[in-house]
């Protein structure tokens, strides 16, 4: 069995370009409405579903990126369109993670691994 995440966004071909470097996924196409990122193995799937609302409010899912070193990751994304929506690292049960947004403000994680 395996899960796909679907994105809903404004604008798949951009999340799409931000999203694919950010998890180092491949962009395998666009049809209609949808945008479609393939991850190193062939069930991991990201899908970039445009909507003509806007985003309101937090997510009720998140994405979260791991890494070994949580600033480095987090400059690294917010070279390529990402915002950081907290200023220091938050720390709970030996966790470790900044709070960050992709470029239409759909809220994620850089959690250290």
């Amino acid at each position: 069995m395996a899960i796909h995440i679907v994105l809903d966004c404004a604008n798949p071909e951009r999340l799409a370009e931000f999203w694919s470097e950010a998890l180092g996924y491949s962009v395998r196409g666009f049809a209609e409405q949808w945008g479609m990122l393939q991850g190193p193995r062939p069930e991991d799937i990201l899908l970039l579903q445009r909507v003509d609302e806007p985003k309101v409010g937090k997510n009720r899912m998140h994405i979260d990126v791991t890494a070994s070193d949580i600033e480095t990751k987090a400059a690294e994304l917010e070279a390529i369109g990402a915002t950081r929506l907290t200023p220091e690292p938050q720390k709970q049960f030996k966790s470790e993670w900044i709070v960050m947004a992709d470029p239409e403000g759909n809220e994620f994680c850089v959690c250290k691994e």
